[in-house]
């Protein structure tokens, strides 16, 4: 196996990542899986970390099977796996239901990870985008095209572990793009880990909490 854990592949990252110090980056992570990942890469780069908030859409009766994809971050994103969609059979009314569902998810994490906490503005700024891996690369997009709408000033996207013919697509939403390993043939993503045990709910918060909140990290010196 490539990682140990999430912990460890977001070490080996944050060396890859260790250039844009100097950048002064925002760190952004895909919750759950991201979140430990991406808590390395802030450590390391002493940058504010926060949360993009997005959801896989699975198809009825193949859950784990992506259709798409919907992130919510003042103005709703929704990215479409047209193939698959079509592929399976999903009608669009099916299609709006289980997205209308995720977007409800999406909210219940909003409420439960940051509650008041501050959000970390990306306007002209490097930002980071961070997940545990890819796989059909639908929440990814999602999340890039997402955070592109927010206007950094370069969009980063970092990951351990994806399909080489996934990163190819990813080059085309983000402005650079860290992969630490890079596989034709790809699976499932626990595939490249030791211990891909599910991140709780309390890791996440546990995870924001070592970082100062936005609003600290952007005020001006006295």
């Amino acid at each position: 196996m490539p990682f140990r854990d999430r912990s460890e592949a977001g070490r080996r990252l944050a060396k890859a990542l260790a250039a844009y110090k100097l950048e002064k980056p925002v760190i952004l992570a895909l919750p759950r899986g991201g979140v430990p990942v991406a808590a390395e890469v802030a450590a390391a780069l002493n940058a504010p970390l926060d949360l993009i908030l997005v959801r896989k859409i699975g198809a009825p009766m193949r859950p784990e099977l992506a259709i798409g994809a919907v992130v919510d971050g003042g103005q709703t994103i929704i990215v479409r796996n047209e193939d698959i969609i079509q592929r399976v059979g999903v009608s669009e009314t099916e299609f709006k239901a289980i997205c209308a569902a995720e977007l409800t998810e999406i909210e219940r994490r909003r409420e439960r990870y940051l509650g008041d906490r501050a959000r970390v503005d990306v306007n002209g700024r490097v930002t980071i985008v961070i997940d545990d891996g890819i796989a059909t690369g639908a929440t990814t997009r999602a999340a890039l095209r997402a955070t592109r709408v927010r206007n950094p000033h370069q969009l980063v996207l970092a990951i351990p572990v994806a399909p080489t013919e996934t990163l190819i697509e990813m080059r085309q939403e983000a402005d650079d793009v860290v992969c630490l390993e890079a596989h034709q043939r790809f699976g499932a993503i626990g595939w490249f880990y030791e211990d891909f045990t599910q991140v709780a709910d309390q890791q996440v918060v546990a995870a924001l909490a070592r970082f100062v909140p936005a609003t600290a990290v952007n005020k001006p010196a006295a």
